[in-house]
C-alpha cells in the first residue's frame, strides 16, 4: 500500500474515532441529564413494560380483593346503608372469609388511623378477627412529612429485625433516603394484634410514575418492610434475608437491586393481572355463610395464598401513575413487589460503563459505515440497520432482566450516523466532484461511480498495467480535409468524434484522447476490469455498427464520400498515469503494446479489413471474440511476427455462413498448397481479406515469387 494510501486510511480512523467519541460524549451527557432525554427514555420504557409483560408461576398465588365503585354502591344500598367509612365489622367478616382456607399471608393496604365513628367496640371486633389471623400485615406509612408521631409508640411492640446485614448496607446517604422522621399507624385495636407491619408509601420517579419499589423503610430505629415485602417475610418465616450491596438475598436466590436499594419492578399486565375479587363478593359471601346459606364465593380460592386487600373505587383516591397502566390500585403494584420476589426475577439497572462501551461501538459503526459509503444507498442501508439496534438491544436486555438504556445508545449512532455524512459530504463529497469534473469527458457514467465508490482504485502516480488498447483513423481523411471547408470538417467530426466517444465509454472505455480524427482509448484503468479484452472488442464492432446505421448522415456531410474507420487493438504490458509537466499533464499510456496497437489499426490497408485485433487481446477475450484468424503480420519497427484477428459478430450465432469457406482457405495456406487456397478464397469475391490473399497466392502460383512463409510484411505504418 503507497505512503499516500496509508495517509488518507489514517485519516479515515482518526475521523471515525473523534466522531464516535465525540457522539458519545454527547448521548452520555443527554443521559445524565435527565431532562434532555427522561420522557423519551419513559416512553420507551414504558413501551417495553407492556410489550414484554407476562404472568408469572407465582402471579395466580397472589390474590387481590378490590373495594371498588360496585362494592361502594352495593354497601350504600338501603337495606345496609352503610355510609363511608364503612364499619370495621365489614373488614373483619371479609377477613375471617378468607382466613377459612389458611393463606399464607394476607395484607391491608388500608390505614386505619382513626378510631371508628361505630365506637371502639367495632375496632375491638376487627382486632379480634386479626387475632384470628396468623400472618396479618397492618398497614402504616412512614414518611417526612407525616407528622402523627415522631417516635415509635410505647403501645406498640418493636418489630423483630429479620433482614440481615442492613448495617453494612446503609451508608449515610442510603440512610438520608430512607430514615424517616414520622409515621401514622393504626389505632391500637388494630395495629397491637397484628403480627406483621407493611409500610404503604414509596416514592415516585422524577416524571411521577411508579416504577421502583421500596423495600423497608427504617422510623426510629426499627424496620418497617413495605407492605409487598411484608407479606413475602409473613409467608416464609424461616428464610434467612439478608441485604447486600446490589441485592437481596432470598434463601438460596437473589433479588437485583439499586444502588438505593429500591427494587426495580418487571410488570406483569394492566390492572387485574393478578386474580382479582370484589370486596362485595367476598363480604357477601361471609354474611350468607354464618346464617347458613350457599355463599357466591368458595373461600377455597384463597388457599396457600398471598392476600392483598385494596382500594380501586376512583373516589377512594388510590390509584397511581405505572408504565403499564396510568390508574393502577395502589395495592396492585404491593403485589408486582411480591410477585418479583416469589419469582427472584426484578429487574437490575445495567452497569453504566457497560452502556457507555455499547454506545461508543455503537457510535463507532455508524461513523465507520457513513464514511465508508460510497453510494447514497450504502448510507441509507447503514441508517437502516444501525438506529433499530438499541431498541433491539432494550428488548432483549428486558427479557433477559436488565433495564438498558435504549435513547443514549440511539442518540450516540445517529449522531455519528449525521456525523459521517456530513464528514463525506465536506470531504468524499469534494473528491467527488473532482473526479467527475477530471473523468466525465474521458469516461462513462458507471466508470466514473466505481471510481468514485472506491478511489483507490485510481492510482495517478504511474504504474505497469495490462491494458486493452484501441486505436482507431478514418480511412482517407485527407480526402475530407481537401474537399470540406473547416467548419464543415469539424461539424463532422464533432457528430463522428461524439458517436465513438458515446459508444466507448457506455463499454467502459477511457477515452484518452482526439487526435484530429483519430481516437486513442483503453480498457483496466482507471478502474479495473477483469473482462477487458472483451469490453474493447465489442465497442469496436458497435461502433463499426453506428458507423454503417449513421453513414447516410455522415455521408452527407462528407461531400457524398463514405465515411469509414479502421481500428486495431492489442492486448499489453504499458505504464498507466499522469505523464507531462507539472503545470499540464495528461493521465495516459506509454509502451511498446500501445505502439502494436497504433500499427494493427494502420495494418487493416493490408487485408481491406476496418477492424484487426492482435492474439494477446484475442485469448484474452476468451468466448468473447467470434470471428477469423486473418494470419501473421510483421509490422514496422517490429521483427517478431503477430497473429492477427477479426471480430465478426457480438455471438457465435451471428457469425457469417461463409466463414468455413474462408477458414479452409487458410487451412490450405498454411500448408502451402495454393492452387487449393486461391480456389477457396475465389468462392468469397465479396470478402477483401479473401482478395488479398488471392492477389498474393497468385504471385506464388506464376513464379512472380518462390516462395512465402505465410506472414505479411508491412512497409508502411
Amino acid at each position: 500500500m503507497s505512503a499516500m494510501a496509508l495517509a488518507a486510511m489514517r485519516n479515515k480512523v482518526l475521523q471515525i474515532v473523534a466522531l464516535a467519541l465525540a457522539a458519545t460524549a454527547v448521548a452520555w451527557v443527554a443521559w445524565q441529564r435527565n431532562e434532555w432525554l427522561g420522557e423519551s427514555e419513559n416512553n420507551a420504557w414504558a413501551w417495553r413494560a407492556r410489550t414484554f409483560a407476562a404472568k408469572s408461576p407465582s402471579t395466580d398465588k397472589i390474590k387481590i380483593i378490590l373495594l371498588d365503585q360496585a362494592s361502594l354502591d352495593w354497601g350504600a344500598e338501603a337495606e345496609r346503608g352503610w355510609s363511608w367509612p364503612w364499619p370495621r365489622q365489614i373488614y373483619a367478616a371479609l377477613l375471617d372469609f378468607v382466613m377459612r382456607a389458611q393463606p399464607k399471608a394476607v395484607a391491608f393496604d388500608v390505614l386505619f388511623t382513626e378510631p371508628s365513628q361505630y365506637g371502639v367496640e367495632d375496632d375491638e371486633s376487627f382486632g379480634e378477627a386479626i387475632r384470628r389471623a396468623p400472618g396479618f400485615i397492618a398497614a402504616v406509612f412512614t414518611g417526612n412529612e407525616t407528622q402523627q408521631t415522631l417516635a415509635w409508640p410505647d403501645w406498640l411492640p418493636r418489630p423483630e429485625p429479620r433482614i440481615e446485614g442492613i448495617e453494612t448496607w446503609l451508608t449515610p446517604e442510603r440512610e438520608q433516603r430512607v430514615a424517616m422522621k414520622g409515621a401514622a399507624f393504626a389505632v391500637p385495636e388494630i395495629a397491637k394484634p397484628a403480627s406483621h407491619l407493611g409500610n404503604v408509601s414509596d416514592q415516585l420517579d422524577r416524571d411521577g410514575v411508579y416504577r421502583r419499589a421500596n423495600l423497608f423503610t427504617l422510623f426510629d430505629g426499627n424496620v418497617v418492610p413495605t407492605l409487598g415485602f411484608a407479606a413475602y417475610l409473613a409467608g416464609h418465616p424461616e428464610q434467612e434475608v439478608r441485604m447486600g450491596e446490589r441485592e437481596l438475598q432470598l434463601g438460596d436466590a437473589s433479588v437485583p437491586l439499586d444502588a438505593m436499594g429500591r427494587v426495580l419492578l418487571r410488570f406483569r399486565g394492566h390492572s387485574g393481572t393478578h386474580p382479582v375479587v370484589s370486596a362485595a363478593a367476598v363480604i357477601q359471601s361471609e354474611l350468607r355463610m354464618r346464617e347458613g346459606q350457599k355463599a357466591p364465593l368458595d373461600p377455597e380460592m384463597f388457599r396457600d395464598s398471598y392476600v392483598l386487600f385494596g382500594f380501586s373505587a376512583p373516589g377512594l383516591k388510590d390509584l397511581r401513575p405505572t408504565p403499564v397502566e396510568g390508574n393502577y390500585p395502589g395495592v396492585e403494584i404491593h403485589a408486582t413487589l411480591l410477585d418479583n420476589l416469589l419469582e427472584r426475577d426484578a429487574l437490575a439497572d445495567a452497569p453504566a460503563v457497560w452502556v457507555v462501551i455499547f454506545t461508543l461501538l455503537l457510535a463507532l459503526a455508524g461513523a465507520a459505515g457513513t464514511i465508508a459509503s460510497r453510494r447514497a444507498w450504502q448510507s441509507v442501508a447503514v441508517f437502516v440497520v444501525l438506529l433499530p439496534i438499541p431498541w433491539i438491544v432494550g428488548a432483549w436486555a428486558y427479557q433477559a432482566g436488565w433495564w438498558w438504556p435504549i435513547l443514549v445508545g440511539e442518540v450516540g449512532v445517529a449522531l455519528a450516523l449525521v456525523g459521517g455524512v456530513i464528514v463525506n459530504y465536506a470531504t468524499e463529497g469534494r473528491q467527488k466532484r473532482f473526479i467527475k469534473s477530471a473523468f466525465k469527458q474521458y469516461l462513462g457514467e458507471a466508470v466514473i461511480d466505481e471510481m468514485i465508490a472506491d478511489p483507490s482504485k485510481l492510482s495517478l502516480g504511474g504504474e505497469r498495467k495490462e491494458l486493452t488498447m484501441f486505436f482507431s483513423d478514418l480511412e482517407k481523411f485527407s480526402s475530407f480535409s481537401e474537399k470540406l471547408e473547416p467548419t464543415q470538417l469539424i461539424d463532422l467530426l464533432n457528430v463522428y468524434l461524439s458517436k465513438m466517444g458515446r459508444v466507448l465509454m457506455e463499454e467502459g472505455g477511457y477515452v484518452d484522447k482526439y487526435i484530429g480524427d483519430a481516437i486513442v482509448a483503453f480498457w483496466n484503468a482507471p478502474v479495473p476490469q477483469s473482462d477487458h479484452a472483451r469490453r474493447a472488442i465489442r465497442a469496436a464492432l458497435r461502433c463499426q455498427q453506428v458507423l454503417r446505421e449513421q453513414q447516410a448522415e455522415l455521408s452527407a456531410m462528407a461531400a457524398g464520400m463514405p465515411v469509414r474507420m479502421r481500428i486495431g487493438l492489442n492486448t499489453g504490458d504499458v505504464v498507466i498515469g499522469n505523464m507531462g509537466s507539472q503545470e499540464r499533464f495528461n493521465y495516459t499510456m506509454l509502451g511498446d503494446a500501445a505502439n502494436l496497437a497504433s500499427r494493427l489499426e494502420g495494418a487493416n490497408k493490408a487485408f481491406g479489413t476496418y477492424l484487426l485485433v492482435s492474439e494477446s487481446t484475442w485469448r484474452a477475450a476468451g468466448d468473447g471474440a467470434w470471428g477469423r484468424e486473418l494470419g501473421a503480420i510483421r509490422v514496422v519497427g517490429r521483427k517478431t511476427p503477430v497473429r492477427v484477428f477479426e471480430p465478426l459478430a457480438l455471438t457465435r450465432n451471428a457469425l457469417p455462413n461463409w466463414l468455413p469457406d474462408y477458414e479452409a482457405g487458410l487451412q490450405a495456406v498454411s500448408e502451402k498448397r495454393w492452387a487449393d487456397a486461391i480456389a477457396q478464397f475465389e468462392k468469397l469475391p465479396d470478402d477483401a481479406a479473401s482478395r488479398a490473399y488471392v492477389r498474393a497466392l497468385r504471385k506464388l502460383a506464376s513464379g512472380e515469387e518462390s516462395d512465402w512463409d505465410g506472414v505479411w510484411n508491412l512497409t508502411e505504418k
